[in-house]
């Protein structure tokens, strides 16, 4: 079966982990985005229910699909955050940021109260790294972060890292956030020790965020054949 089938048996599952009269954080990404159409798709049923959008795309999508949505600014406090993952470990360390929505993404998940993760099973891995781990930075001087994050990466062990300016489709433009910053690749082939990769990389000026989300996820359904798996840290 196809991974696209595995994202739309994971997304189905997370809907138990949805009450009437909740705040939910709305991820980013495919699978995310399967998961706001299904929860539209509740809504219509009955269930009432206030989103807070992690990206401008997943706010749009929202709104199609009917569901009334508050910025986080405007919410005391968010029930359960439901997002997918580029890669995730068996300490449910995870990688995010394939679709540049790091930031805000991290900050909705850190104030809720549950955050689930919705995978297929090709983002299980034993070790993180084979995705390459998004940073973003501050456009000024990005080079010279560039640098410093090269750096850190050699200093956690990983020894032949690589740092590159993601770009739009036309590749000539710079990638921008929707908070206006840029976005640093990092190929790290392994990286063997996240938590000390992640402690280098916030201390590095100019870096706003990195996508290593460490010590937020408590549940984690990964999409199958026939079904899905709930696994809880």
């Amino acid at each position: 079966m196809s991974a696209s089938q595995q994202k739309v048996h994971a997304a189905g599952a997370a809907l138990n982990y949805i009450s009437d009269g909740m705040t939910v954080g709305l991820g980013s990404g495919s699978t995310s985005e399967i998961f706001v159409r299904l929860l539209g798709e509740r809504m219509r049923d009955g269930l009432n229910v206030i989103g807070v959008p992690t990206s401008e795309q997943t706010a749009k999508i929202a709104t199609e699909f009917g569901i009334p949505l508050k910025p986080i600014d405007h919410v005391d406090r968010i029930n359960v955050t439901i997002d997918g993952a580029d890669e995730v470990d068996g300490q449910f360390q995870l990688i995010k940021g394939g679709g540049g929505c790091l930031l805000r993404e991290k900050i909705i998940a850190h104030a809720s109260d549950l955050m689930v993760v919705i995978v297929d099973e090709t983002k299980l891995k034993a070790q993180l790294g084979d995705f390459a781990l998004p940073v973003e930075v501050d456009p000024f001087a990005f080079t010279i972060t560039a640098k410093k994050i090269f750096d850190a990466m050699r200093a956690s062990g990983i020894p032949r890292g690589d740092v590159k300016l993601r770009r739009r489709g036309d590749g000539l433009e710079p990638f921008t956030t929707d908070g206006g910053h840029y976005i640093l690749d990092c190929a790290c082939g392994t990286i063997p020790d996240a938590p000390t990769l992640a402690d280098r990389l916030v201390h590095i000026p100019g870096v706003v965020e990195h996508g290593l989300f460490i010590g937020l996820a408590r549940v984690v359904i990964v999409g199958e054949d026939r079904g899905a798996k709930i696994m809880e840290f």
